[in-house]
């Protein structure tokens, strides 16, 4: 009989299991089907690669970045996992099917273009099979908000040998790719197991965009360790990488426009550093397996919730604390519904619900986690304690009269001018444009009060994000769906009015080094050299949080070295004599 806890406390060096990775576990052990839906950092890949190392024969893993698969390949090395990757960029192919062959792997880490191959089918019928794990498997659905074709022929490969239990994983699913997941690859509905989407460790901070480079740069003033900042386009990746440059810390950018050698040279260096920023489209952020990314920042609207939780869940992944801070702006949402024209008819229902709930998301003053949470089918408390509204409750004011005036204005101009004219009108600023077009004779002229002139620019926000306005292809301003049930008074607008925000002190944060011990600082330069020695990123060693228990235990043999959690065997032999000798240098 196999004993799961003493593998993972041998292999892995923990000393149990965490969530439900011991229901997945025992599942594939027994060979069942399963779909795990577990978040971000609950330990997926250990539910496949503990049973890879259980059971006799391969377990193939089917992954959908050759970048996410080689940092994986690195992790499993480490714990002494025999792995391989089968991929277009690797140079090793014939010997790593010569192993296979062989009987030689516990893991092979192949792409859904590959897996879907009549070849690779013909190659996994010549040595027996362990598993098959399906990661990031929302890919296969179309309802899901990063659909992958390729996943969609996966299931031919898992039918041609139905005795092989399968294993799908992913932490961005709601219940309707959910129900697609089990259809698409043949797994019962009892073989569902769902571990909740609730990342306590995130703190969510979400506020409107003003000026994008000083917000961003403010923030990262203030958080600590390696961080990503999301932009929407390459242009604006660019813009924003070269003007955090040189503000104390290393920045680099990452999109699809770059060089190849340019975006893998660029990964590698924040994947190994421990307080680089990286810039980025979404191009980046799956195939990056770094648990101890501190903070992700959304320069612009995410495309969905689902996506925003998954970019937003990259930050934190070793279970440290982390913050999520998205700044937002009303053109975003009218971008975002002109793209829905583009999207083919029968998804649009969909594309139409996710934005409602990213708009239901940032306007909110209630609790951030609980809209997240709720959006994916849990009955969430009404506080989470751990994002921006619980910590610093916002006021909300009725601004329904405001809004009637705003419209009236829009109306009256004509529907052809942005923001700022209708502004300038409402507020009596007999500007030359203003003057030209005769709008200081309006009815709709200074005819909000003093009281009311703030609430124009967060009010015009809120109508294009309820869809009460939209941007015409002129840049000007016309009426959207819901904007006769406001002119009319028949549909209130509630405003979201945020405290004003506290400078923090600078480099802050509650890790990696919350007691300042100069032993825990000591282990980390001894991991910084291991690291470079092995040519793999600091955290592949052992994360903050070993280093940390071990600075607090400071065990002096070898046996009490192996009971810190993240220390199994192989470990202890490769690394055990470097960090005894520091910190028997300091006991």
């Amino acid at each position: 009989m196999i004993d799961p806890t003493a593998l993972l406390r041998d292999t892995f060096g923990f000393p149990g299991f965490r969530g439900v990775q011991r229901q997945v576990v025992d599942r594939v052990l027994a060979g069942d089907r399963t779909l795990a839906v577990m978040p971000t950092g609950a330990g997926k890949s250990l539910t496949y690669q503990l049973p890879a190392v259980a059971l006799p024969g391969t377990c193939v893993v089917v992954s959908p970045l050759i970048a996410l698969m080689h940092d994986q390949l690195r992790a499993a090395l480490a714990v002494g996992i025999r792995a391989a990757t089968l991929t277009s960029v690797d140079a090793d192919r014939n010997e790593t099917i010569a192993r296979y062959r062989a009987g030689e792997l516990d893991l092979l880490y192949v792409a859904p273009e590959r897996a879907s191959n009549d070849g690779f089918r013909q190659l996994l019928a010549s040595a027996p099979l362990a598993l098959f794990a399906i990661d990031e498997a929302h890919c296969v659905s179309e309802w899901g908000h990063d659909f992958r074709p390729d996943y969609r022929l996966l299931r031919p490969l898992l039918d041609a040998f139905p005795d092989v239990p399968r294993l799908a994983l992913t932490a961005t699913a709601d219940e309707h790719t959910r129900a697609d997941i089990l259809d698409q690859l043949g797994i019962p509905a009892d073989g569902l197991i769902v571990a909740g989407f609730d990342r306590p460790n995130i703190r969510y901070m979400i506020a409107p965009r003003e000026s994008t480079t000083r917000q961003v740069a403010d923030f990262i003033a203030e958080q600590s360790g390696p961080g990503i900042v999301y932009a929407q386009t390459r242009a604006g990746v660019e813009r924003l990488a070269e003007a955090l440059a040189g503000k104390g810390r290393p920045v680099l950018p990452y999109h699809a426009g770059l060089d190849p050698a340019v975006r893998r040279e660029n990964q590698a260096k924040f994947v190994a550093s421990e307080d680089m920023v990286m810039v980025a489209t979404i191009a980046f952020g799956m195939g990056i397996d770094k648990p101890d990314v501190r903070f992700v920042v959304h320069a612009g609207l995410p495309k969905s919730i689902e996506a925003y939780y998954q970019e937003t869940g990259r930050a934190g992944r070793d279970g440290d604390p982390a913050v999520a801070q998205l700044f937002w702006g009303a053109d975003d949402f009218a971008r975002a519904r002109q793209r829905m024209g583009e999207v083919e008819p029968h998804r649009q229902p969909g594309e139409r619900a996710r934005l409602t709930a990213l708009g239901a998301l940032v306007e909110t003053a209630t609790c951030r986690r609980a809209i997240l949470l709720r959006h994916f089918g849990e009955t969430p408390p009404a506080s989470c304690g751990n994002c921006d509204n619980c910590l610093s409750p916002p006021a909300a004011i009725d601004a329904t009269e405001v809004a009637r005036k705003f419209l009236s204005a829009v109306y009256r101009t004509g529907q052809s001018f942005g923001a700022g004219h209708i502004e300038a009108v409402l507020t009596g600023k007999a500007n030359e444009k203003v003057r030209q077009r005769g709008h200081d004779q309006l009815s709709v002229f200074n005819i909000v009060t003093d009281e009311e002139a703030p609430l124009v620019k967060p009010v015009s926000r809120a109508l294009l994000l309820r869809d009460a306005l939209r941007t015409s292809e002129h840049g000007g301003l016309e009426f959207g769906p819901e904007a006769r049930g406001i002119l009319k008074g028949e549909v209130p607008v509630a405003l979201v009015l945020p405290p004003r925000p506290e400078r923090r002190r600078q480099r802050g944060g509650a890790v990696p080094n919350p007691v300042g011990d100069p032993l825990f600082e000591a282990l980390r330069a001894a991991r910084r050299e291991l690291a470079m020695d092995a040519g793999v990123p600091p955290y592949v060693i052992f994360h903050d949080s070993t280093l940390r228990e071990m600075a607090q235990v400071k065990p002096t043999s070898h046996k009490a070295l192996g009971q810190i959690s993240g220390v199994g065997s192989r470990k202890l032999d490769d690394y055990g004599d470097a960090f005894l000798n520091v910190i028997r240098a300091f006991v």
